[in-house]
């Protein structure tokens, strides 16, 4: 039996009502707990304000947020098909011929334009949120902005230190042993006035000093002066340098590809960003798991299992979803297996088993 247009609207609305009510709950508890957090963290500090504090939550909420759309879906796909189980109205469509497949398709095509449109539209404006949120967060409660920045023609490293500031710029990146190669330092002090200049063929970032090779150090009013070695005292690690990237939850998906290209060509590692990026591109098909996962739990009769079997079934898949992507990544992260598999696991798994499952309800 074809499903009818009218039938098929009113299941594609129940599903949005639903996901839209579990949605804005999920928002406001994010937004309470995230405040009260910040309002801890800002307690000794006099210029946070509980407007800053405030106006940081709400930078901050839209990022939050991205991460609990799946289990929006899933709490909100549930409960929409129970109501509709509850009701019989499921029962009586069932009766009539439409299949599982046929009244799951307007919920299936509801989850997918979210996906797309947290993709496309949403992650954008979280990112650009998430950035000023950052920038409030280094401002009022910690730290200073991030020190580096990556181009095609290499990076700048900011050093700010007690006697001035430091430059650094490097054309290409030896990672592995953190070296520069062709690298410039330029020197100010603390009223930014220039006080010299080096230009060494390479640089080595060792514990609490940079060594440079073949380097040429001038510097107003003296002359060029050259050095086969030369140590240049800094605070900086590897370590700190790679943290000072600037994250891939703050790049919006449009930026995030050509910004991987950029880090690679600078000779950094961008295995974080990558996967950051297909985990992005995989999230519409997350979510109509989501959706195949709240239908094997919401679609038996009252009679078969009630509200308890649905809201334990539907907790523990999210429980065990959560636990497998954060497995996955990690395993992604430390190289163990291939970033863009790590990113389309959880998806493509969850996938699988929503649809596993329900061909055993409904012809096993």
């Amino acid at each position: 039996m074809r499903l009818s247009l009218t039938l098929s609207n009113y299941i594609g609305r129940q599903f949005m009502l639903w996901f839209s009510g579990v949605f804005l709950a999920f928002a406001c508890i994010l937004l309470l707990f995230d405040t009260l957090e910040l309002l801890r963290r800002a307690a000794s500090k006099p210029d946070a304000t509980f407007a800053i504090v405030f106006k940081m939550a709400l930078f901050k909420l839209p990022h939050m947020t991205q991460l609990l759309v799946p289990f929006a879906v899933l709490f909100g796909g549930m409960l929409a098909f129970w109501r509709l189980t509850r009701s019989h109205e499921l029962v009586v469509a069932r009766a009539a011929g439409v299949s599982v497949w046929q009244f799951l398709l307007p919920s299936l095509l509801g989850a997918l334009g979210i996906g797309v449109l947290k993709v496309g539209l949403f992650n954008p404006m979280a990112s650009v949120m998430l950035v000023r949120f950052t920038q409030l967060e280094s401002l009022y409660l910690h730290g200073q902005p991030s020190a580096l920045a990556v181009s095609p023609s290499g990076f700048w490293l900011r050093e700010i230190r007690p006697k001035g500031v430091t430059l650094v710029h490097g054309i290409a990146v030896a990672p592995a042993d953190a070296r520069l190669n062709v690298a410039t330092v330029f020197q100010f002090d603390l009223n930014h006035r220039f006080i010299g200049r080096i230009d060494a063929a390479e640089a080595i970032l060792l514990d609490g000093h940079w060594r440079f090779r073949d380097a040429w150090v001038a510097g107003p009013e003296r002359p060029t002066e050259h050095h086969a070695q030369l140590t240049v005292p800094t605070l900086m690690t590897w370590a700190k340098i790679e943290d000072s990237f600037a994250p891939p939850e703050t790049l919006a998906v449009w930026d995030l590809y050509r910004f991987i290209g950029v880090l690679e060509t600078a000779g950094f590692p961008a295995l974080k960003h990558r996967q950051y990026f297909h985990a992005l591109l995989a999230g519409p098909l997350l979510l109509c798991a989501m959706v195949l996962i709240a239908a094997t739990f919401s679609l038996r009769p009252s009679r078969r299992g009630g509200v308890g079997y649905m809201v334990i079934g539907g907790v523990v898949a999210g429980f065990l979803f959560y636990i497998m992507s954060d497995f996955v990544s990690a395993l992604g992260l430390s190289g163990y297996i291939p970033a863009v598999l790590a990113a389309w696991t959880p998806a493509g798994v969850s996938t699988l088993l929503g649809i596993a499952t329900l061909f055993h309800l409904e012809d096993g």
